[in-house]
């Protein structure tokens, strides 16, 4: 049996890594092509936590950041709120999916060369239990399976600060030249 989780700590411990990372990013906003020219997926997102390039509109939008992103793996952190609620009382699946997408993305785009994107061609997603504005705080976690010329794949979890699973997903992107 398994220790009881402390889960004001770990949300403590989450947020205060959360505001670390906000403090030093850019204000929100989209690269510009010639900014990242010539980057490699990894220097993006150094450049990204470095302050140097900005942090996509999205994650604010629906209250998420990245964490940490080394080769091949991203972690994303998200706080539901009642803006992301669906008619029936619960986050709405698209936010989790959203979340989801990103670290699953970004562990597939922290592998690629200079001059290569991707974009999401599928996305599967299954939901274990239901996300409210009760649930304190979620992470994602995205781990890379492979990556080809052409296509990428990776898996990813989302789970809570008590450490329960509430979601976890699979992707492929279609990797191509960014010009």
């Amino acid at each position: 049996m398994s220790e009881p989780v402390d889960v004001a700590a770990v949300v403590a411990d989450w947020d205060a890594k959360a505001a670390a990372i906000r403090a030093r990013m850019a204000p929100v906003g989209v690269a510009r092509p010639d900014q990242v020219a010539g980057m490699t997926g990894m220097q993006v997102f150094e450049a990204m936590f470095e302050g140097r390039l900005p942090p996509p509109p999205v994650g604010q939008t629906l209250d998420f950041l990245p964490i940490e992103i080394e080769p091949g793996r991203a972690v994303f952190q998200g706080r539901p709120s009642l803006a992301h609620y669906n008619p029936l009382g619960t986050v709405h699946g698209g936010w989790i999916a959203t979340l989801l997408d990103s670290c699953v993305g970004c562990a597939v785009h922290s592998t690629l060369p200079a001059g290569k994107i991707y974009t999401t061609a599928e996305l599967k997603i299954n939901y274990v239990r239901p996300v409210t504005a009760r649930t304190p705080l979620l992470r994602a976690e995205g781990k890379v399976i492979h990556v080809g010329g052409r296509m990428g794949t990776a898996d990813g979890r989302l789970v809570g600060a008590d450490g329960k699973l509430y979601a976890h997903a699979s992707t492929t992107c279609f990797i191509f030249d960014a010009s």
